[in-house]
């Protein structure tokens, strides 16, 4: 790989068959170079928050993370449910579309996960087919296009791993996130509403398998959550195992609680 290429982080939690995946990621100096070339039409060209490297890492831990949640509550991948995989083939399913979910934004935004399918196919080939046989290559690879075309927002996810996708997705949230909009000199509710949330954290729910925590400096943010996320839960495969809470920040720092119904 080239100096200026950073490995992609996704600790695969004991999934040697995820470890093996982002070895060949890390080494596949295309990828990185169409990840750079997306995010020049994200930033540079359209002044929206990146969709690189950092977007596609934030989304495939937070992705990641959810199907983890959903194992330990007992859900079965529908990987394993329909083909009879291996729970390990789920988590390469996952991070494989998150990785590759905005590559088509190095074409254009509009009909972006289109692009990300014809273009993410070849690559999936590539790197599949030094880990699967051609039979498992082709399972993997039909439920990983299908993970990046569901992760829009009026698209129904078919399957648990889609479902991850789709709602890691919205999860990139955070203040920072807005930081490169506002650097460009772009002020919208977009750009606002994502500098008042502080921080989106994950873990098991008191009543559903995830809770998705997310802590807000002022109200603003509550347009990131009715807009972007709660739209993406409910046309998600998972919409029912998600509880999600919001705190928000008082004058004197005192974290006012807001329970939702997705």
């Amino acid at each position: 790989m080239s100096s200026d290429t950073l490995d992609i982080n996704v600790p695969e939690k004991g999934n040697e068959r995820l470890r093996r995946f982002m070895e060949l990621v890390n080494a596949d100096t295309e990828l990185h170079q169409i990840w750079r070339c997306a995010n020049v039409s994200a930033v540079e060209r359209s002044s929206m928050s990146d969709h690189g490297p950092t977007h596609v890492q934030i989304v495939a831990n937070g992705a990641y993370k959810l199907l983890r949640l959903l194992l330990d509550a007992g859900v079965t991948p529908s990987v394993v449910k329909d083909y009879h995989l291996a729970t390990e083939d789920a988590g390469v399913i996952v991070v494989a579309a998150s990785l590759l979910h905005d590559v088509g934004m190095s074409i254009q935004r509009e009909d972006h996960e289109i692009y990300s399918v014809l273009i993410a196919r070849g690559i999936l080939r590539e790197l599949l087919s030094q880990m699967y046989s051609e039979r498992e290559r082709i399972i993997l690879q039909s439920d990983i296009l299908h993970a990046i075309v569901a992760h829009q927002t009026d698209e129904v996810g078919m399957t648990i791993e889609s479902g991850c996708v789709k709602v890691g997705d919205a999860l990139d949230m955070t203040e920072g996130r807005s930081r490169i909009p506002f650097e460009l000199g772009k002020v919208d509710i977009h750009s606002v509403s994502a500098m008042a949330i502080d921080s989106v954290t994950l873990s098991k729910g008191k009543e559903k398998p995830i809770c998705i925590a997310i802590h807000m400096n002022n109200y603003a943010g509550i347009f990131q959550v009715d807009e972007l996320l709660k739209p993406k839960i409910k046309t998600s495969s998972i919409a029912d195992y998600v509880e999600v809470s919001v705190s928000v920040r008082g004058e004197e720092g005192v974290e006012l609680g807001i329970v939702y119904s997705v």
